[in-house]
């Protein structure tokens, strides 16, 4: 994908939530905190997360494969291709995680796409309280990927 020539993010928002299995609860609480919000965007997730917020929450949510599966590199690919305007990611950097290299490969396609991703709750509820989250927002291009 040409960065220069990245989409503008609509009003609605594509957002992509990811939780390793330590942190799914703590995702699902904020996630349920923030139902009304997360309601009014395109949301995706990798397997159980996705299964978790449509089944406890009752929220529409594509999901992709579990992230050992592939789905880390399934959500990596939709970033570069410019398919996600946004990542909420609680990753556990203190539990080692057999997928470790595709975690990493994830985060560093986020950060050289100028892709917003929130690793904790704080960084998420800044995200989704930010005004730009109804609004239509052009990214600026990265100089990473140059």
């Amino acid at each position: 994908m040409d960065l220069d020539a990245r989409q503008p993010m609509s009003v609605r928002k594509r957002v992509v939530m990811i939780a390793h299995d330590n942190l799914k609860g703590d995702l699902l609480d904020w996630a349920r905190f923030n139902v009304g919000t997360l309601s009014r965007h395109d949301l995706a997730a990798t397997g159980t997360t996705g299964k978790l917020l449509t089944d406890r929450l009752g929220l529409t949510v594509r999901r992709y494969l579990s992230g050992p599966l592939g789905g880390d590199q399934q959500i990596g690919a939709a970033i570069a291709e410019g398919r996600v305007d946004l990542v909420i990611f609680f990753w556990d950097p203190l539990e080692p995680h057999p997928h470790d290299v595709d975690v990493k490969a994830l985060l560093r396609i986020a950060v050289v796409c100028n892709t917003p991703i929130a690793c904790n709750r704080s960084t998420a509820d800044f995200l989704l309280s930010s005004p730009l989250m109804d609004e239509r927002y052009e990214p600026f291009a990265t100089s990473a990927a140059s």
